[in-house]
C-alpha cells in the first residue's frame, strides 16, 4: 500500500478507513460541504458569461459553448494526473492546491478584459476549471469515506446539495453584475473603436465578479491548509494501467463513467441555453436581464432535490429512484420543446429538480466496492465530466444547423434515457 505523506501535527490525526464504517469527523465534513458549494457555483457562472460573451463578440452558438468545452475539458487533461497528485500528496494538500490554480485562473480574466479577446477568456476558463478539478477528485471520495459506508449515497447527495447552492445563489448574483450591464447596447448595432469600447466595458462586469471570487478562494484556501494535516493514514493504492483506465473493465463502474459523462453533458447542455431559450418569442420573450436569473430556478431545483434526495435514498433503491428522475427529465423536455409560454419555459427550469440526485447517485453506483482505489475512480470519473464540452458543442451545432433550440433538446433526451438504463441495471448492490 502507498501511503500519504505524513507529517507531524499539534490536532489530533484522524484515521481514514478505504473500507467498513468510516469515520465520524463532522467538522472536516463541514469543510468538504464547502468546497463542493464553491466549485458548484463557478461552474453555473458559465451558464451566465455564455449569453453575455455570445453577444459581445456576436457569435452563434457553436462558438459560444466553446465556453463550456474549454471549460470541461480539463476534467479530460487534468482528471487522471490530479488523482494521481492527490494520491502523492492527500487529500487536503490536495484542495488547496486545486484552490490556488482555480484563484489563477480568476485572476486571468483581467488580461482578457483589457484586451477583449474571447481566445483569453477561454484559456483563463480552462486554467479555471482546472482547479476545479483537483478540488473535486477531493471531495467526492473524501465525502463518502467521513462516514459509514451503508449511507454513502445519501451522504455523497447532501454534500452535493451545498453544491447547488452555490449553483443556485452565483448565477443569480453574476447576472445581476453581468447581464445587466450596459443593456442598452447591442454589438451588432456597433462597429469599430465602438465596438472595441463596448467590449472592453462588457468584459470588465465580468472581472470584476471572478476577482472578488479570486479573494474568496485565497481565503478558503488559507483555511483549508491550516487543516491540512487532520488527515492521517490515507491509504491508496498504486495505481495500474492509464491512472486506473483498467477499473473501466468493470461493467458497473464503465457504465456508470459512461453516464457521468452523458449526464454532465445534458445537465450543462440544458443550463447553457436557459438563457437564449426563455428569450424565444415562442417561450417567454424575455430579455437577457430579465432571463438570467431564472437560472436559479434551475440550479435551484436540483439544490431541493437533492436534500429530498439524501433522505429518499435512505429507504428507496438507488438505482431505481436514478431511473425515475431520468424519465421524469426527459417527460419534462418533451412538454417544454411541444408548448409554448410559460409551460414550456418552466418545465425547462423544472428539469433541475430530475437533475438532482444524479451525479451523486451515479457515481456512489458505479463507485460500490473500489475500496482502496476511490481516488483512481474519481480520477477517471472527473475525466468522464469531459462530457460537459462534448454535448454543449453538439447541442450547439444542432442548434445552428437545425435554426431550433427545441430539436437540439433531442441530445440531452437520449442521454437521460441511456442514463435511465443504468438506474435499472444497477438497481442492485454491487458483489
Amino acid at each position: 500500500m502507498a501511503l500519504a505523506p505524513e507529517v507531524s501535527s499539534s490536532t489530533d490525526p484522524l484515521p481514514i478507513e478505504q473500507e467498513g464504517s468510516g469515520i465520524n469527523a463532522p467538522g472536516l465534513q463541514g469543510f468538504v460541504f464547502a468546497l463542493f458549494f464553491i466549485f458548484g457555483g463557478i461552474t453555473s457562472l458559465n451558464d451566465v458569461i455564455i449569453p453575455k460573451l455570445k453577444e459581445l463578440f456576436t457569435l452563434n452558438f457553436t462558438q459560444a459553448m466553446l465556453v463550456q468545452f474549454c471549460f470541461f475539458t480539463a476534467y479530460l487533461v487534468i482528471g487522471i494526473p490530479g488523482a494521481k497528485l492527490v494520491k502523492k500528496i492527500g487529500y487536503m494538500r490536495g484542495a488547496v492546491t486545486g484552490l490556488l490554480v482555480m484563484m489563477v485562473g480568476c485572476l486571468l480574466f483581467i488580461p482578457a478584459s483589457q484586451t477583449a479577446t474571447y481566445a483569453l477568456f477561454l484559456f483563463a476558463l480552462f486554467v479555471l476549471a482546472s482547479g476545479v478539478v483537483l478540488v473535486q477528485v477531493v471531495a467526492n471520495p473524501l465525502i463518502s469515506l467521513l462516514g459509514p459506508a451503508q449511507t454513502a449515497h445519501s451522504r455523497l447527495t447532501f454534500a452535493q446539495a451545498f453544491n447547488s447552492f452555490g449553483t443556485t445563489i452565483f448565477p443569480i448574483a453574476g447576472s445581476i453584475l453581468i447581464l445587466g450591464s450596459i443593456a442598452s447596447l447591442k454589438a451588432e448595432d456597433l462597429s469599430g473603436a465602438e465596438l472595441d469600447a463596448y467590449r472592453t466595458a462588457g468584459s470588465q462586469a465580468i472581472v470584476t465578479g471572478y476577482i472578488g471570487i479570486a479573494i474568496m478562494l485565497a481565503i478558503v484556501a488559507t483555511v483549508v491548509w491550516m487543516f491540512r494535516n487532520k488527515l492521517k493514514g490515507e491509504r491508496h493504492e498504486p495505481s495500474t494501467g492509464l491512472g486506473g483506465a483498467d477499473l473501466l473493465k468493470r461493467p458497473r463502474f464503465g457504465y456508470g463513467a459512461l453516464c457521468i459523462f452523458l449526464y454532465v453533458g445534458a445537465e450543462v447542455s440544458i443550463g447553457s441555453i436557459i438563457v437564449n431559450y426563455l428569450m424565444q418569442p415562442g417561450v417567454m420573450g424575455l430579455t437577457e436581464a430579465r432571463a438570467g436569473p431564472l437560472i436559479g430556478l434551475y440550479w435551484g431545483g436540483a439544490m431541493i432535490g437533492r436534500f429530498i434526495g439524501s433522505g429518499l435514498l435512505r429507504v428507496v433503491s438507488p438505482g431505481k429512484l436514478l431511473a425515475f428522475v431520468a424519465i421524469g427529465a426527459i417527460t419534462l423536455l418533451l412538454v417544454s420543446t411541444n408548448t409554448t409560454g410559460e409551460l414550456s419555459g418552466y418545465s425547462l427550469l423544472a428539469i433541475g429538480l430530475m437533475n438532482s440526485i444524479m451525479f451523486p447517485t451515479i457515481f456512489s453506483l458505479a463507485c460500490e466496492k473500489l475500496g482502496s482505489r476511490a481516488a483512481d475512480g474519481s480520477g477517471i470519473i472527473n475525466v468522464a465530466i469531459f462530457g460537459g464540452a462534448v454535448i454543449p458543442l453538439l447541442t450547439g451545432m444542432l442548434a445552428d444547423v437545425s435554426g431550433s433550440l427545441y430539436l437540439a433538446m433531442a441530445i440531452p433526451a437520449i442521454c437521460y434515457a441511456i442514463i435511465a438504463g443504468f438506474g435499472w441495471y444497477a438497481r442492485r448492490p454491487a458483489v
